[in-house]
């Protein structure tokens, strides 16, 4: 029977309804509207990976307003080659990283809104190179600030979104016609891919939304994820000490920025014991999954050290699973352990928390908090580190 009345309190708080519920529920609860909510890892990847055609074709990140945007050949060569232009740029700009820190950390700042920014501006050329009129014109930074960094769309009013967004879509959409009309040569950016591997019969106004989807995740999931593991760490002194890849991994676990990724039945089938229709939505929760005690010891402590030992994975999809999981997870991983490493290594740390409580909405932002960061003396050793911020942390 499906339990109506539980799910009330899910949408009035939902991580505090997740954190009662599983995994007493036994792995899948119903929510109002139809609504099956599953936190059974095996269940949770068979929904993902969608092997049987269960579901009806469902991407997060190709996702446009007219549906699924193209053929799964053409959003895999948009991945590829995506892929191949920012490990090239990365690689190129690598030694920009450590002045970007700099710049935009440097004394103080605030989280995770400074997260977005940094990631966002460190691979603003590789989105859209900088002559372009769209860049020229600041409306990427505009798009930050209005509907990336946490809670802004909340700032505005809808009529003042919906304004902006039709501002948002007619300057991109006439620089995707400009990058159709001369294709020529390799992409210089990732507009260019984007616009180059659909064809003349694709909407421009669609591939101006893909565009919006890869800008959302570089400025706003990247950025999230840095913040919570600096988050993490402020929170738990002692880890500091941990390498940037083990914080990384631990704090996509306990705080999945994809938290919840919903598919519709595309015929009749039993899922996780329970009869779905394509009346109903599946709602897989990879906060949930990740929190399953039958994969992880301890799973609601943040431990970066179970990472050290390669630990059972089975239970870990913070980008996805399948073929629609993140293009770039990878490459995404390694700018924030990159950045980690160089504030762990280069700096002096302070952390003040100003809230406790997670930004929930489509992704999940970690609270806000303050970070203070200090070049250290020539004497500093990164072992200091854990005293120093037990020291300025505050409960």
């Amino acid at each position: 029977m499906r339990e109506r009345g539980s799910a009330v309190q899910f949408h009035r708080d939902p991580l505090r309804f997740l954190d009662q519920t599983f995994p007493a529920a036994g792995g899948a609860v119903w929510l109002p509207g139809r609504q099956l909510l599953l936190a059974e890892p095996a269940s949770a990847k068979a929904v993902l990976a969608n092997g049987e055609s269960l579901y009806e074709d469902h991407s997060d990140f190709f996702h446009t307003r007219r549906g699924i945007f193209g053929s799964r050949a053409v959003q895999e060569e948009i991945g590829r080659d995506s892929r191949t232009l920012l490990r090239a740029y990365l690689q190129e700009h690598a030694d920009e990283l450590p002045e970007a820190v700099n710049r935009t950390l440097v004394p103080a700042s605030e989280w995770p809104d400074a997260g977005n920014w940094l990631v966002y501006r460190h691979l603003a050329d590789a989105l859209i190179v900088a002559d372009s009129p769209v860049r020229r014109s600041r409306i990427l930074d505009e798009v930050v600030e209005r509907a990336v960094l946490a809670g802004a769309r909340q700032r505005y009013s809808p009529l003042s979104r919906t304004i902006f967004r039709f501002r948002v879509m007619r300057e991109l959409t006439r620089e995707v016609k400009v990058r159709r009309a001369r294709r020529a040569g390799r992409p210089a950016d990732i507009l260019d891919v984007i616009a180059g591997a659909a064809g003349h019969d694709m909407p421009a106004s669609e591939l101006a939304e893909v565009f919006l989807s890869f800008l959302f995740a570089v400025s706003g999931s990247v950025g999230f994820v840095l913040g919570w593991s600096l988050y993490l760490l402020g929170m738990h002194p002692g880890a500091a000490k941990s390498e940037p890849a083990w914080v990384v991994r631990e704090a996509l676990r306990l705080w999945p920025v994809a938290w919840m990724l919903v598919r519709r039945p595309a015929q009749a089938h039993e899922m996780a014991g329970h009869a779905v229709t394509p009346e109903d939505e599946v709602a897989v929760c990879p906060y949930a999954v990740h929190r399953c005690p039958r994969h992880w010891d301890d799973p609601e402590s943040f431990r970066p050290e179970r990472w050290a030992a390669a630990p059972d994975q089975q239970a870990f999809i913070p980008f996805g699973w399948g073929p629609r999981r993140c293009v770039a997870a990878a490459l995404s991983m390694q700018l924030v352990e990159d950045t980690l490493r160089i504030v762990l290594d280069k700096y002096q740390m302070t952390f003040t928390p100003q809230e406790t409580q997670p930004c929930i909405g489509a992704a999940l932002a970690p609270p806000r908090f303050t970070l203070g960061l200090v070049s250290p003396s020539p004497e500093f050793k990164r072992k200091e580190v854990t005293e120093l911020w037990r020291k300025s942390h505050v409960p």
